[in-house]
């Protein structure tokens, strides 16, 4: 699989400081915030995202000058992650390297969840996100189609449809949620094992 720069990767590159400390705040902040919109929504205290990331509200500031500047860029930074993750399983076996990039797609989800309603579709980020996305996990699914393991009455869209429909579902855990996601992809695949 030929791998190309995906544009989300360039502007996350561009946000993220170079000096060392900087960016370690910078990413500190990143994390810190993923955590909170995970378990708060994108109602998250500021505080308390500087608190977990363990700087000031005035360094959280100065990387994140407004809220939607962080929803963006904890958006973007996780499609950028999507995208690292389909380059890191390209050259597994069609079906495995699909459904692991599926699995990093689910995570991906519950952010997104927590931080779409702050997006709007038509903003630059989304844009490059949607595109960097299908770039990446795209391949993945021909791939696998291709090879035999994905139904050919389906397209990319859809099974991206299929993952974020299940994960917009409440689960009493990770393990349930699991569970109901490989039950769907056993319904993905073109021959049953």
């Amino acid at each position: 699989m030929t791998v190309r720069p995906f544009p989300v990767s360039e502007i996350v590159a561009s946000r993220r400081p170079t000096r060392k400390d900087a960016a370690r705040n910078y990413d500190a902040l990143l994390d810190a915030a993923r955590e909170a919109f995970a378990e708060h929504g994108a109602e998250a205290s500021l505080e308390d995202i500087a608190r977990r990331a363990g700087v000031g509200i005035g360094t959280l500031y100065r990387n994140f000058p407004t809220r939607r500047h962080l929803f963006e860029s904890v958006y973007a930074d996780e499609v950028n992650a999507l995208c690292r993750v389909a380059v890191e399983l390209a050259e597994r076996a069609p079906w495995e390297a699909l459904t692991g990039w599926l699995d990093r797609f689910a995570d991906y989800m519950v952010t997104k969840r927590a931080v779409r309603e702050a997006l709007n579709d038509e903003s630059e980020i989304f844009s490059a996100c949607r595109e960097s996305m299908y770039a990446a996990g795209g391949p993945l699914f021909t791939r696998a189609q291709e090879a035999g393991e994905v139904r050919p009455d389906m397209d990319f869209t859809d099974l991206l449809r299929m993952v974020a429909g299940i994960m917009a579902t409440t689960f009493d855990d990770d393990a349930q949620r699991d569970r109901v996601l490989s039950i769907a992809l056993d319904g993905v695949r073109a021959t049953r094992r």
